[in-house]
């Protein structure tokens, strides 16, 4: 029963984000923290306990944090590739994402993350538990233009969202 509450309410976050328009502005990831911040586009409303600490792009590693609801969450995107790893599906990228309250990780943790492509096709994964408050799982980012994200995960304190956006490649 939890489980198919679980997939309903994640079903109507998603129809919700799905129908958001994607700008694609063009921004550089090398820019300052708060000046990506600043540039970046909303994804449909934010939600005020969610607080955005900003992106940054470094060594081909990808980086968000944001504070939700008292959950510290820190977003990582990078090439499988550049791990030197590789999926059996063929997919290209992993997004990890690290879960922190009051200093301590958040080990409980259920959740999807739904990645939106530039041209509007959308991939979800279930994010897998590495242990230690980390989860993470894999995509295929195979378009250049800002990509939404948006995590769904419910942790003993309830359900929680977070929405951002990744610029790929050149535009």
């Amino acid at each position: 029963m939890k489980k198919t509450v679980m997939m309903l309410v994640f079903c109507g976050v998603f129809v919700v984000g799905s129908a958001m328009a994607m700008d694609n502005k063009s921004s550089d990831h090398a820019q300052h923290e708060t000046q990506a911040t600043m540039d970046r586009p909303k994804m449909g409303g934010m939600d005020h306990s969610q607080m955005d600490h900003g992106s940054s792009q470094e060594g081909g590693t990808f980086k968000h944090a944001v504070m939700v609801d008292g959950i510290h969450a820190e977003f990582q995107i990078m090439e499988l590739a550049s791990m030197n790893m590789s999926d059996p599906e063929g997919r290209t990228h992993h997004v990890m994402v690290s879960f922190m309250k009051d200093g301590q990780p958040v080990a409980q943790v259920v959740g999807k993350v739904k990645l939106i492509a530039p041209s509007g096709k959308e991939q979800i994964g279930d994010l897998k538990d590495f242990g230690s408050g980390v989860f993470a799982a894999n995509f295929t980012i195979d378009e250049h233009g800002q990509w939404g994200v948006i995590c769904l995960f419910k942790d003993m304190g309830g359900k929680h969202t977070v929405k951002f956006w990744y610029k790929h490649g050149a535009m």
